[in-house]
């Protein structure tokens, strides 16, 4: 399993989740540095793929100013479309991103998007939904089918939501010229989720990329007084976090891990600290027994993301 690191925490100060400790007020160049300090500091501990999307504020222009002080072929990028940041780094703002699923917004991100090359290897759409119509959108798909052909990238898609599974159905039955258009799903996965668990065989089959997000759910693997009815996972995790001398957050990205074995898993570290814990999920792996008792935790999508839906922006 490679660890990617996921840049929406280190783009903008705002993220769905909660928080475990109060971040101390920074100034946006402050912000900017810590942001570049991670993905060296990630670079260094040997992560070589980094997700990044313009919705997630600086973080696209943070990673391609960085990656200007590299000069390694193995740096792997995989970007995004689909999302337009609009908070401007307000703590208090209502909204922090809009959804446009349009040609128009396609073609605008991508002229900023393509300067990854030649590191761009995956370009997907942020947010695949059934709602949107992109899936339908022939305009759309023909430019991401060019795109794919012109900078030989690998077409994804990014997914949330309750009906995870009918829309990576949906999306393989995609096709542009006879031939499959999309090559990469990213999903939510993690203890509380695990509906990926019912496809997942039949996209290792079809040679597909799983990239793996949010497996610390948001937070909510970490005991927390509001979600008592975990109390009996915490309990579970805080005890193989002992066991094997890791926080929680190893014990959960290392089931995700083992779960699936040729995906890329994303850390969602903001700072190094967390980017270090995180790390240590290699440093052991779970018995059988262990991982049945953790995957015995999972709850109806349905359920896990209308709890979603209540997680403030932090």
């Amino acid at each position: 399993m490679q660890l990617g690191l996921g840049t929406a925490a280190l783009g903008r100060p705002q993220y769905i989740n909660l928080r475990q400790e109060k971040a101390k007020g920074q100034d946006l160049e402050t912000f900017k540095e810590q942001g570049c300090s991670v993905l060296e500091k990630a670079y260094n501990l040997g992560i070589r793929y980094f997700d990044t999307a313009p919705g997630y504020g600086l973080a696209e222009q943070l990673v391609l100013e960085w990656l200007q002080t590299k000069k390694d072929p193995s740096i792997q990028i995989a970007t995004k479309w689909g999302y337009t940041y609009v908070a401007n780094f307000d703590v208090n703002a209502t909204i922090h991103e809009i959804k446009e699923h349009s040609l128009k917004k396609l073609k605008e991100q991508w002229d900023v998007s393509k300067a990854f090359s030649p590191h761009l290897r995956v370009y997907q759409i942020h947010s695949a939904t059934l709602e949107s119509g992109v899936l339908e959108n022939k305009a759309v798909l023909d430019h991401l089918a060019f795109i794919k052909q012109e900078h030989l990238l690998e077409i994804g898609i990014t997914v949330t939501g309750a009906n995870q599974l009918a829309i990576i159905k949906k999306v393989l039955d995609v096709t542009v010229g006879g031939q499959q258009l999309f090559d990469s799903f990213q999903v939510t996965y993690n203890m509380l989720d695990q509906s990926l668990n019912e496809i997942s065989g039949e996209l290792v089959r079809q040679e597909k990329k799983i990239i793996l997000k949010e497996a610390l759910a948001n937070g909510r693997v970490f005991r927390n007084k509001t979600y008592k009815h975990y109390n009996n996972l915490y309990d579970k995790l805080e005890q193989l976090a002992r066991n094997y001398g890791v926080g929680v957050d190893a014990i959960a990205l290392q089931f995700c891990g083992q779960k699936n074995p040729s995906g890329i898993l994303l850390s969602g570290a903001s700072n190094i600290k967390q980017l270090q814990e995180n790390l240590k999920f290699n440093t052991f792996r779970l018995s059988e027994d262990e991982l049945q008792e953790l995957a015995a935790f999972k709850i109806d999508p349905a359920t896990y993301w209308e709890e979603r839906t209540q997680l403030k922006w932090n």
